[in-house]
């Protein structure tokens, strides 16, 4: 009597539990893909006659156990560093022993040299990248990510506009009851009497040395004719980073606390009137010299374009901008979707500090599970491919979020019982072989 194919059918479902149960075990592990056992039948390798019609199998065992690599379900964290590959691919990750694994769990941290890493200590490669001009370009081999916390320098301003509606009702202070003061009889004052203007405002500029200097602009409408406002207004500029001048000694006065920058005109509807070259926009400059920080002179255009001047209060329309700012710290970092590792600075920048990459295999059924939510190539699953997320075959990424088990559990507590069964009946069959050798040796 034969006790093999009931071993086998033990041995079989005992090894298909041990698959059930380790999937069950890792239902809430992150980036874990599910098994499934491969079963196959066995036969003798070879007759001694007779004919296939009366071949019988000598069992079942397992031809292989095969990871599902289907898609988990997104989670969202706290973590900004927690991120999850929607489609195809692994991250990249460069070992203690610098052999390099793949893995689909995206909960990562900074450690202490700034390095992005694994639970285990693994580093995430990607992409350094080179900024021209303003943009950055990310090229290369992979490589670990490594966030730079140091400061961003500084940048001048070189550029400003401000749009701002001026009263069309206004007159000249000189033209109005009670008259009031010529704001050119103060252009060497550190103060300015609130009744030499018809409207100010400010904005914040920046020097080479990122020292923010405020620069308040004064608006006087050219003085009545024949009793009609000209519709031409004054502009008169000075920031906070002048040199004050010497009162006592007229010849250390090398500032310009107040001058006048130009005029703007305006038609009869109240827009800037094109037809004047270069109307509403100035150039400011200070040497060296005229700057109180110790920074390198300052030159920069001021655009006023956006202005109206329309019967209504006096008040800026359209916010100031500028393209300068002062040093900054690193406050936070974030992942876009295609994979950009970006830092926010405390000076309101933001700075592309690397780019994730990604890897992807034509047979990923083929890759050695090395445990602690890695894999390792092999010669079954093919060389990677790798590059960007988002590019090619390559999915993208959700910053904030985690990748779940792709573990069904229903579907692998109703295997459990499956199985359970599987094995009671193949115990069942060795049973009653075991009965019938019984009674064979009982025979007299």
């Amino acid at each position: 009597m034969a006790f093999q194919q009931g071993l086998s059918g033990l041995n079989a479902s005992s090894k298909a539990l041990d698959v059930i149960s380790n999937n069950i075990a890792n239902s809430s592990t992150v980036g874990f893909k599910s098994s499934r056992t491969i079963f196959a039948d066995a036969y003798a390798s070879a007759m001694a006659g007779g004919s296939s019609s009366q071949q019988i199998g000598i069992g079942t065992y397992v031809g292989a156990v095969s990871q599902s690599f289907t898609q988990g379900g997104l989670t969202s964290t706290s973590n900004p560093l927690d991120i999850a590959i929607s489609g195809n691919g692994f991250f990249r990750l460069e070992r203690t022993d610098g052999s390099i694994a793949y893995s689909r769990n995206g909960q990562f941290d900074v450690d202490k040299n700034g390095y992005i890493v694994n639970a285990g200590g693994d580093m995430v490669t990607g992409y350094a990248g080179t900024t021209t001009g303003g943009t950055t370009v990310f090229a290369g081999v992979p490589s670990v990510l490594q966030i730079d916390t140091s400061n961003v320098s500084p940048n001048e301003t070189t550029t400003a506009s401000v749009g701002l509606n001026l009263d069309s009702t206004a007159h000249n202070p000189l033209n109005q009851t009670p008259v009031g003061s010529d704001i050119n009889s103060f252009l060497s004052a550190t103060t300015i009497p609130v009744d030499s203007y018809n409207y100010t405002t400010s904005m914040t500029v920046y020097d080479s040395l990122g020292n923010g200097s405020l620069m308040s602009l004064f608006f006087v409408r050219d003085p009545d004719v024949g009793g009609v406002a000209p519709n031409t207004w004054n502009v008169y500029g000075r920031l906070s980073n002048d040199v004050i001048p010497d009162t006592t000694d007229p010849a250390l006065s090398t500032g310009k606390p107040l001058e006048n920058l130009g005029s703007i005109a305006f038609t009869a509807f109240g827009v800037p009137d094109t037809t004047v070259a270069g109307n509403g926009v100035f150039s400011l400059t200070r040497t060296a010299a005229e700057l109180a920080t110790g920074a390198d002179s300052l030159t920069f255009s001021l655009s006023l374009a956006k202005s109206t001047q329309w019967n209504t209060s006096s008040a800026v329309t359209t916010s100031p901008r500028q393209d300068g700012y002062t040093t900054g710290s690193l406050t936070g970092i974030s992942v876009s979707s295609t994979g950009v590792l970006q830092g926010t600075y405390s000076n309101g920048q933001i700075k592309d500090l690397g780019l994730f990459a990604l890897a992807n295999f034509s047979s990923p059924q083929g890759l050695t599970s090395l445990g602690d939510n890695l894999w390792a190539e092999s010669y079954d699953s093919g060389q990677p491919t790798v590059g960007a997320p988002g590019t090619g075959v390559l999915g993208s990424l959700s910053a904030g979020q985690v990748e779940e088990s792709n573990v069904d559990l229903t579907q692998e507590l109703v295997q459990l019982i499956v199985q359970q069964r599987n094995y009671q009946a193949n115990a069942q069959s060795i049973q009653a072989q075991d009965q019938i050798l019984q009674t064979l040796v009982n025979l007299r």
